[in-house]
């Protein structure tokens, strides 16, 4: 009889994540192309996740800022784009393609329906009227170069118009045709989020149009993004690609078999590594401390989190609606929160019983340290409140 797949313990896992996430001292990034490569895809909801998250893996922090910014409005090597479940992401430019082809079609179809089924309920122009405005407003935006929805209403006048959403119903509401169409124009791979109106913690951004790209299969594009986050955050279980991608079953599926996945033995079932990657790692890295963002990929980045994020921390370090908060890390896994006040002190915090030692204390309290020394008399108040964030931070 031959033996079954291999077992990767908790151990084991957490040693991949802090060598291949960029987390333990010697893995650390020389630049911010690097992480995001590493992570596949940085969150961008909210601004100031991406530079904190940048920081936190960067060998030299000092870089972030200007490094970040360059790599997203200069260099352009870096993107601001819709992904995965319908989220803003910034990705490595190369991966735009893919992106776009195995989880943008599906969301930009839906998305363009239901505007043109909104504006029809509310009496407003039909589907011919808006890719006029669409057409006249990408070709402003493309003298322009980067513009705000504003700047491009005054080239394009047709953008100001306005539709009631909703008529009669409790969450009726004035909707005006620019933001519900520069949205589905993000969706459809054809502009991007440009550089900011203020500081990088700003939400107000410039539109851009998006780099080209080749039109690619949808399978073969989610075999080559399920590839690449798999050999980043691998092993995962079905349920944690499901989640991640946004897909349905049968394409998570479809993708593990295109690309040869293999299966492993994981504490709550089966998991998958890419082809080879079954292998015991080089080794556990030396012990280490991290103090990473709300939203941050590496706390966000899977379904089934208990192996890093024991249960009992969940109340305190998300929302109600399941976003992560800040969250102070030792040696792989979530140990507690952090938050910066008003005087741009960054605190933290580990509950009582947790018993992680002097050693752990001074690594965090380092970082902390590190933290403070770039992000400067910048102050970042996480879009998404979490309870522990706002204790701290009061």
């Amino acid at each position: 009889m031959g033996e079954g797949p291999r077992h990767i313990g908790t151990a084991e896992r957490r040693d991949r994540l802090a060598l291949r996430q960029r987390l333990a001292g010697p893995s650390r990034a020389e630049s911010p192309e690097e992480v995001a490569g590493s992570l596949v895809a940085l969150h961008g909801t909210d601004p100031a996740t991406v530079y904190l998250a940048v920081g936190a893996r960067l060998a030299d922090a000092a870089k972030t800022v200007g490094d970040t910014e360059r790599a997203l409005y200069e260099d352009g090597t870096l993107v601001r784009m819709h992904g995965m479940r319908h989220t803003v992401f910034v990705f490595p430019t190369e991966l735009t393609a893919v992106v776009h082809a195995s989880t943008g079609r599906t969301v930009a179809a839906r998305e363009r329906a239901t505007l043109l089924r909104n504006m029809a309920e509310a009496g407003a122009p039909d589907a011919a009227w808006l890719t006029e405005v669409e057409e006249s407003a990408l070709a402003a935006l493309a003298r322009r170069g980067q513009a705000t929805a504003a700047e491009l209403a005054r080239d394009e006048p047709r953008l100001k118009e306005q539709f009631v959403y909703a008529a009669g119903k409790s969450y009726e509401g004035v909707h005006t045709v620019s933001t519900r169409l520069l949205k589905v124009l993000g969706v459809e791979g054809k502009v991007v989020r440009g550089r900011p109106l203020g500081s990088w913690t700003s939400g107000q951004f410039r539109w851009a149009p998006a780099p080209e790209h080749p039109a690619l299969d949808p399978a073969e594009a989610q075999a080559e993004l399920l590839r690449r986050w798999l050999a980043a955050c691998g092993p995962a279980t079905e349920e944690d690609l499901k989640w991640w991608t946004g897909w349905r079953v049968t394409e998570v599926r479809r993708a593990l078999a295109a690309i040869g996945a293999e299966t492993v033995s994981l504490d709550e079932g089966t998991g998958y590594v890419v082809a080879g990657d079954a292998g015991p790692v080089a080794g556990p890295p030396e012990p280490w401390a991290a103090l990473l963002p709300a939203l941050d990929p590496t706390a966000m980045g899977r379904r089934q989190r208990d192996w890093y994020l024991a249960p009992e921390l969940r109340p305190m370090l998300f929302d109600r609606s399941g976003n992560v908060g800040p969250t102070v890390w030792w040696n792989g896994r979530v140990i507690g929160g952090w938050a910066q006040r008003a005087d741009g002190e960054i605190v933290w915090r580990v509950p009582a019983g947790e018993g992680i030692g002097r050693d752990a204390e001074s690594a965090i309290a380092a970082e902390a340290e590190r933290l403070a020394s770039w992000v400067g008399t910048t102050r970042v108040t996480p879009r998404f409140r979490t309870p522990l964030e706002r204790e701290l931070s009061a």
